[in-house]
């Protein structure tokens, strides 16, 4: 059995986010005084007097509206709690009861799930204001007078939630999960690949660039193993950045690149490579993560039996800063090669947390050496001591020289060959340091 969910949910602009960043004790979700930023479901993990669950933030609900996002918004929010073991309902002291709570309230008495009212931004301490006790008209017992800019009451609305939650007798040990983060430009299908993999509508799909804003976790557990996929913001050069939300959209991106294991990396395949993909590729590439390259919408390009090959060449030569990526084309609409995209996650995941022994890498180190020989210059010749490994994600590799102005790049690049030939880190970087025998440190 796996943890507790908690839904935190409301009409648009009450604090939920706020909230839900308090008491995850992280900043998951983007807070902005503008209603409807959160758009998909985040989930964060918790633990209370020795009590796990997870917290899911949802979209604000607009019961009646027509708009294409803010009716998918209220889908994510009646996903979220279709699956919640208690509900946290939030409410907003300034504004009093309005019809969408009511009828949110509504919606959450028929749902059968116990139900926690949350009445936010009381932030003076002490007794309740007079507009406080308008919240037992919504039927839903006792309210709760919570600040979740300041942290007031967050406490007793955890005790409150741990009593209305059965929690599991023993819990399981979780294997290992490879945390993959799919990024982007915008619009290249980042969102349909996660909800594809997940078997849901996890992320709200929509032909309008920049819908995901957050960066959403998703847990997934198939016959590959167990992955944590990382759906993100479309990835936009800086200046053309418009507003604070996407701003934020962009930090989160890059955060969710930096704790990730493996980093897809999407192309739409009926536009091919431009020079946006290059620079998203780079932030991967910059942060030493494991890389695929995925060509999208394969299933909507016209093709022969020569595209393929002409597109991989062609893509070979863009990425050539990363040419140990592998490329793969698929199609997140019909599924095409999502099996061999798991294969690859497997694979490159453990490439990049891969460590060799010294004696090993020296054996190689002696071999390569032999067969080409150390540059020279001005009769002094490059002499490379021994290799150890410093450190995994990446594979990182120190040698020790005579004189770090001969070991010339191509040489490093033929040793990291060599290494890579020996034991296929595909998909990985690996960085070099060159140490000379006199430093000291």
């Amino acid at each position: 059995m796996g943890k507790p969910i908690v839904a935190i949910v409301g009409r648009p602009n009450v604090g939920k986010s706020t909230l839900f960043n308090k008491i995850v004790g992280q900043r998951l979700s983007i807070v902005e005084d503008t209603p409807g930023v959160t758009r998909d479901r985040i989930f964060g993990d918790v633990e209370w007097c020795g009590k796990k669950f997870s917290v899911v933030d949802t979209g604000g609900i607009e019961p009646a509206s027509k708009d294409i996002i803010l009716s998918q918004m209220r889908e994510q929010a009646q996903l979220a709690i279709g699956a919640a073991d208690a509900i946290v309902l939030v409410t907003d002291v300034r504004s009093g009861v309005t019809a969408t709570d009511a009828d949110i309230a509504a919606m959450l008495l028929k749902s059968g799930v116990p139900v926690v009212l949350c009445v936010n931004k009381c932030d003076q301490v002490g007794d309740p204001p007079a507009e406080f006790y308008e919240f037992y008209n919504l039927g839903l017992g006792d309210p709760m007078m919570v600040s979740s800019v300041h942290g007031y009451g967050t406490g007793d609305l955890l005790d409150r939630i741990c009593e209305l939650i059965e929690f599991p007798e023993e819990e399981e040990e979780e294997g290992e999960i490879i945390k993959v983060a799919v990024i982007g430009k915008p619009n290249v299908g980042k969102s349909s690949l996660v909800n594809k993999v997940a078997g849901e509508n996890r992320c709200i799909v929509s032909d309008i660039a920049g819908t995901t804003r957050d960066a959403v976790d998703t847990t997934i557990e198939n016959t590959f193993g167990t992955f944590t996929f990382i759906d993100t913001a479309g990835l936009r050069r800086k200046s053309k950045v418009e507003d604070a939300i996407e701003h934020y959209s962009n930090l989160r991106a890059e955060m969710a690149v930096e704790r990730a294991d493996v980093c897809l990396i999407l192309i739409d395949g009926e536009v091919g490579f431009t020079e946006q993909d290059s620079k998203v590729a780079g932030i991967a590439h910059e942060a030493g993560k494991g890389c695929i390259i995925l060509v999208n919408k394969w299933d909507a390009v016209e093709k022969d039996d020569k595209t393929m090959q002409e597109m991989r060449t062609q893509l070979e030569k863009d990425f050539s800063f990363m040419s140990y990526a592998p490329i793969l084309f698929i199609s997140a609409k019909t599924g095409q090669r999502l099996d061999r995209m798991f294969e690859l996650i497997h694979l490159v995941a453990s490439s990049n947390a891969m460590r060799v022994t010294t004696g090993m890498l020296n054996d190689i180190l002696a071999q390569a050496t032999a067969r080409v020989q150390p540059p020279t210059d001005k009769g002094k010749r490059l002499k490379i001591y021994y290799m150890t490994q410093a450190s995994t994600k990446p594979p990182t590799f120190i040698c020790f020289v005579n004189d770090k102005e001969l070991f010339h790049f191509s040489y490093q690049r033929y040793l990291e060959n060599r290494i890579r030939d020996t034991f296929g880190l595909e998909g990985t970087p690996v960085r070099m340091i060159v140490r000379e025998r006199k430093d000291k440190e």
